[in-house]
């Protein structure tokens, strides 16, 4: 019985493993795709834990002589799990575009950590405090994540895993070097430069005030990167969510 139960749990780890290994695959090589289902899942989980929470916070807000609204509560649900779907949809667009298969890798590798990181967090949270893992990575591991994932990329970066973009050519790719109508491929790379240069921009800015060492780490708390920790949390939470359901199951 004892090693039928380690060898289940080795296989379930072994899953777990696979779906994020398999999660970040499917970003670098299908990124509008993968922006697209990421938005779906979003607006689909969102819809419903957005309404869930509305309902509890309805009497925190208002009063009892306010009468409670299911059409109301359902309208801004929706309104807000949309906004995160579509803010969600753009930080895959930014987080895996481009055309460099080293730079997407590194990212990808980052990625991935970030969702293995946050899915064993939540394992820990719903084993340790009975914690809902789909609600704490919706509303609260997002922030957390961001962080992570922005500080992986910046260190990659200074490592020289990541090359180097230089900024001024940005205007003269748009104006000179897109076609008028550019492939995905063209499009993917674009938003990427775009991004570097943002966030070249503002560490630029920072070091104008402050030392070089001290920009870098507050840029990375203000990075386009940080997006992605919404991402990071959402996949996180649905894996978390699915060992433990197998843990509960088959253990």
């Amino acid at each position: 019985m004892v090693i039928l139960r380690i060898l289940t749990n080795a296989v379930i780890m072994v899953a777990e493993a696979a779906a994020v290994v398999g999660i970040a695959a499917f970003a670098i090589r299908y990124p509008f795709i993968f922006a697209g289902v990421t938005a779906a899942i979003s607006l689909l989980f969102g819809m419903w834990l957005e309404v869930a929470r509305l309902r509890y916070e309805y009497g925190f807000y208002f009063g009892s002589t306010v009468p409670r609204s299911a059409f109301l509560t359902a309208g801004v649900g929706f309104i807000e799990a949309a906004f995160k779907a579509l803010l969600t949809g753009v930080a895959c667009l930014l987080t895996f575009s481009g055309t460099d298969s080293g730079r997407l890798f590194w990212v990808a590798v980052v990625f991935g950590a970030c969702i293995y990181v946050g899915a064993s967090v939540l394992r820990l949270i719903s084993i340790k405090a009975d914690g809902n893992t789909l609600r704490w990575g919706y509303f609260r591991l997002a922030t957390v994540l961001g962080l992570l994932f922005s500080m992986g990329v910046t260190a990659a970066s200074v490592l020289g895993l990541l090359p180097h973009v230089d900024a001024s050519k940005l205007g003269w790719q748009i104006l000179v070097e897109t076609p008028e109508r550019p492939s995905v491929a063209q499009i993917s790379e674009l938003l990427f430069q775009i991004k570097a240069t943002f966030d070249q921009f503002v560490l630029h800015g920072l070091s104008q005030v402050m030392s070089v060492d001290w920009a870098r780490v507050v840029a990375i708390v203000i990075s386009v990167n940080m997006l992605s920790g919404f991402v990071s949390a959402l996949y996180a939470a649905l894996i978390a969510t699915a060992v433990r359901k197998a843990e509960d199951t088959l253990l």
